[in-house]
């Protein structure tokens, strides 16, 4: 074999085989998603709505999981665990894609979203005077989206982001080997 079948095998097949590249790719688009929204929220100042932090949950799981997955791929882990680990994340990915395209459809008027953070405020008798509490008071409505590009918000970033994922691992679950 000569250098340069040596070196284009070498970039045919990465280490791990097609799950760790995957896992790889899942680890690092979650994660950047994860920091994008926590610059979001601590940098701009944009405060998340109770969907928004719904939304964070599964990658929260995806994020450590992707990890491990890559290194047990790396380090040759039965195929049935690497294929077990990329079902659970295409499980989660799909999960999320329905969360944030549902938050976008509450934002865009589809239908209407949970009472507590699209509706009126409840409960003013818990003590205090009313003007103070109502002075206290920030509602940040999940019917309202506070950063939109090109049309698109956060919610619906989130739920093309996570289809993504749910791609990537459904392509190394299908992939010839895992």
């Amino acid at each position: 074999m000569d250098h340069s079948t040596a070196i284009s095998q070498g970039f045919d097949r990465p280490p791990g085989g097609a799950a760790a590249g995957a896992a790889l790719a899942i680890f690092a688009l979650s994660l950047g998603t994860l920091l994008g929204a926590w610059y979001f929220q601590y940098v701009l100042g944009y405060p998340p709505c109770p969907l928004c932090l719904q939304q964070r949950i599964p990658y929260y799981m995806v994020i450590p999981l992707s990890l491990v997955l890559t290194g047990a791929a790396r380090w040759e882990a039965p195929r049935w665990l690497l294929a077990a680990g990329l079902a659970v994340i295409l499980i989660a990915a799909l999960c999320s894609t329905a969360f944030g395209a549902y938050h976008a459809g509450i934002e865009w008027r589809f239908w209407p979203g949970p009472t507590d953070c699209t509706g009126p405020l409840a409960d003013l008798n818990t003590g205090g005077s009313l003007l103070d509490q109502l002075n206290s008071v920030r509602v940040v409505r999940c019917d309202q989206a506070a950063w939109r590009f090109v049309g698109i918000s956060l919610a619906g970033y989130n739920a093309l982001i996570s289809l993504a994922m749910a791609a990537i691992a459904g392509y190394a679950l299908l992939a010839r080997k895992v």
